[in-house]
């Protein structure tokens, strides 16, 4: 009876978090570049003598959704998605992190930013001098045409890196960063679409499917938790009886 109640409060659990994973999800439907989480979970069986027969939910480091969201044109000079696998690269609180997020902008000292976050070239933060035109290159190369000048010339190019979803996670910040906690190495496979910004990759139809899925298994829970409260209550009758 009470290994029920173990099970039970740990079905609970799992769902008020997977819960709280979809609804992530769903406000961030509209954030450009976002990657939607997803929550893992295992079974186990709680330590000590006895206790075989009793089981939790031990929660998963998060995992992240990678497949790609829809790309839209804009044609902005600064904006720039990726065209299949990989990310881009800045330099976030900690040290390095990736997003698709490309809304690319210059700060008050010609740094190029995206959210706030200096992104990173070959070597380093990319920082541009005055220019009248400004163009990405599908390799993530950047040129400008300096004032007065009749060529581009090519100044930088874009970090680029690839992984597998395995390999990544979520850090406090909400930024993607390597599990292994070493910078990605750069890939020069990964193609970017100039003019072009990538939206949310979140389904909203899969997550509210999720959701009410996860709503009936919490009400299964609760079922559970007052079946197990009537057996313990019938057997407290017998042994008193």
């Amino acid at each position: 009876m009470d290994a029920l109640i173990y099970t039970a409060m740990s079905g609970a659990e799992r769902a008020l978090r997977g819960q709280q994973v979809h609804a992530n999800n769903l406000a961030n439907m509209d954030t450009g570049g976002f990657r939607a989480n997803m929550e893992l979970s295992t079974a186990q069986t709680l330590p000590g003598y006895g206790y075989d027969d009793r089981h939790m939910t031990q929660l998963q480091a998060n995992a992240v959704l990678t497949r790609q969201g829809t790309l839209k044109a804009t044609g902005r000079e600064l904006d720039a998605a990726i065209s299949g696998d990989g990310f881009f690269t800045v330099q976030g609180p900690t040290g390095e992190a990736y997003t698709r997020a490309g809304a690319f902008a210059l700060d008050p000292t010609g740094t190029l930013t995206v959210n706030g976050m200096p992104v990173l070239g070959e070597g380093g933060p990319i920082t541009l001098p005055e220019y009248s035109k400004i163009a990405i290159g599908q390799d993530g190369s950047i040129s400008i045409q300096s004032p007065g000048a009749a060529t581009m010339q090519s100044i930088d190019k874009l970090k680029l890196v690839k992984a597998e979803a395995a390999e990544l996670t979520k850090n406090e910040a909400g930024l993607l960063v390597a599990r292994s906690g070493q910078p990605l190495a750069s890939d020069a496979g990964v193609l970017v679409r100039p003019g072009h910004l990538e939206g949310s990759n979140v389904s909203a139809v899969e997550e509210m499917v999720a959701t009410m899925s996860l709503n009936r298994t919490f009400e299964i829970q609760m079922k559970l938790f007052k079946a197990s409260d009537s057996m313990a209550e019938v057997g407290n009758r017998l042994v008193g009886g």
